[in-house]
């Protein structure tokens, strides 16, 4: 294929690497967030509400997506 008939690519190869970075960490966020029930629904666990799972979880969600909002918006500096 010639230069002039190749596809381009809507993102550099950077901003793809940061995508699924941010990706990564929102899921490992949610990761964070599971758990802390109760085997028997009459029972209250105060597990449901720890550090993990309260302040943790939704801050590593939130970078997660700041950092998917960066990858989306970044614009390498050009090779001319």
């Amino acid at each position: 294929m010639s230069k002039e008939n190749q596809p381009e690519f809507l993102f550099d190869k950077k901003n793809y690497r940061l995508l699924l970075a941010g990706i990564a960490t929102i899921f490992i966020g949610f990761v964070l967030m599971s758990g802390g029930g109760s085997p028997n629904p009459e029972e209250f666990s105060e597990a449901i509400f720890s550090f993990r799972r309260i302040r943790l979880a939704p801050t590593v969600v939130l970078l997660g997506f700041g950092i998917v909002f960066f990858a989306i918006f970044y614009q390498p500096k050009s090779k001319a």
